[in-house]
């Protein structure tokens, strides 16, 4: 019997409990400075969207980059291609793609070819 009054009692209670509690309404007013809108601007001007790039090709010669160079536009001539100079090697840099897996496919495609093709991000100038 005790078992059975402690069951009804904590059904009871349950329901009891249940129907007092309700959730609160309320309203939020947010105000902030006007020149964090500007500031979120300003950020999001200077921010610049990521870029990725491929490397096929690096040597101190920059006769055999050039001419990398043109290899690699006979062969696929689907993407811009660059080089440029850090010392002290000359690079041969290919495509501005805007995702990874833009850049993954092609060189998924470019490997085939160029074996130590690499992607990467280059870093922003000052």
């Amino acid at each position: 019997m005790s078992k059975k009054i402690k069951y009804i009692s904590t059904t009871f209670l349950t329901l009891l409990l249940s129907f007092t509690l309700s959730a609160q309404q309320g309203e939020v007013n947010v105000d902030q400075d006007s020149d964090i809108d500007k500031l979120l601007e300003y950020k999001k001007d200077i921010k610049t969207s990521k870029v990725y790039r491929i490397q096929v090709y690096q040597s101190v010669d920059p006769d055999k980059a050039d001419r990398e160079k043109s290899n690699f536009l006979n062969s696929y001539n689907e993407w811009p291609v660059e080089i440029v100079w850090n010392t002290p090697n000359y690079k041969v840099w290919v495509g501005n793609f805007a995702t990874r897996l833009e850049a993954d496919r092609a060189l998924a495609k470019i490997k085939s070819k160029y074996m130590n093709a690499i992607i990467f991000q280059p870093k922003l100038e000052k």
